[in-house]
């Protein structure tokens, strides 16, 4: 595997161990993090020794979104579109989209599928998937903690998808999933967080533990889990997971993919892309979420 540079991965006894690192930019996503999200998966499937996988984030929370200031800056790399961050490449280019240009959502389609499939990468993997959220987990970042099949969350840690509101629509469309149609359609109806607390009450969490405690909880269930035999972890995962695949997860996920890339074109889309280009994004941010008398945790998009 080559160098990884926005996670590590290690393995400690049963437990494969994925950590987001990009602290200085509150882990945000860039193209090159679910691909290699995907490839340490990969490699703790393959490992006889690992039984069950945990994902958390170094810093002061788990995931703001995606690092749409580090993606601009990286569109500055060079002119080749084999190179991702060029800006040739089709993800810097559904990113960037001037709107006086035709847009082609097929491009914004390749862009994000191949994140989402990135993502998923947890939800397919043969092995458990269990993520830590402390401090914040909000737009991108929800799409990686929903696609674990557990979550443990800090009482105090806030999980949502402000993106709702203008400029995004969640690809892997778990929320329904994970928390039932009316709940799912107050969070993105409204783009509002919830903390552990409430993601507890309403079963998104597993369970929701005291800032101070939240290690030690996490660290007890990866090792009750990984008491259990890979065989039989193996086969309970199939099992469960055809459930979400019998009420339509796919069909769900291609409209969340193509209505992401349609929300990012949209009047208000636009509106927003300009105010971002010409004030910033936290700005941008910053204005959009006002109306919801919001206290903002760090969130990229």
């Amino acid at each position: 595997m080559e160098q990884l540079s926005t996670l590590t991965y290690e393995v400690t006894g049963r437990v494969a161990r994925i950590t987001l690192n990009r602290p200085e930019r509150g882990n945000g996503i860039t193209l090159a993090m679910p691909r290699e999200l995907a490839e340490c998966v990969e490699r703790a499937n393959l490992d006889p020794a690992v039984h069950v996988i945990a994902l958390a984030g170094n810093g002061k929370g788990f995931c703001g979104g995606y690092d749409l200031v580090e993606s601009a800056q990286e569109g500055m790399a060079g002119l080749d579109p084999g190179v991702p961050g060029s800006p040739l490449d089709p993800a810097v280019q559904a990113a960037n989209h001037d709107p006086s240009q035709t847009w082609d959502p097929v491009v914004d389609w390749q862009m994000m599928s191949r994140n989402l499939r990135g993502f998923m990468s947890l939800f397919e993997s043969d092995k458990p998937t269990v993520c830590k959220v402390h401090g914040f987990c909000v737009a991108g970042g929800t799409d990686m903690a929903l696609c674990c099949d557990l979550l443990v969350m800090g009482e105090d840690a806030r999980i949502g998808y402000p993106p709702a509101r203008v400029w995004g629509v969640p690809t892997s469309m778990m929320w329904a999933h994970r928390i039932g149609p009316s709940r799912a359609k107050e969070l993105l109806y409204t783009g509002d967080l919830i903390d552990g607390r409430r993601a507890y009450e309403w079963g998104l969490a597993l369970s929701a533990a005291p800032a101070a405690e939240l290690d030690e909880r996490f660290e007890a269930l990866l090792a009750r889990i990984a008491q259990t035999p890979v065989n039989q972890l193996v086969m309970m995962k199939l099992a469960v997971n055809q459930a979400l695949f019998a009420q339509g997860l796919a069909a769900t996920q291609t409209l969340g993919v193509f209505f992401d890339g349609i929300a990012r074109h949209t009047p208000e889309g636009y509106a927003f892309q300009e105010r971002a280009a010409r004030e910033g994004w936290e700005a941008a941010v910053r204005e959009r979420d006002e109306p919801y008398g919001d206290s903002k945790p760090p969130q990229k998009n």
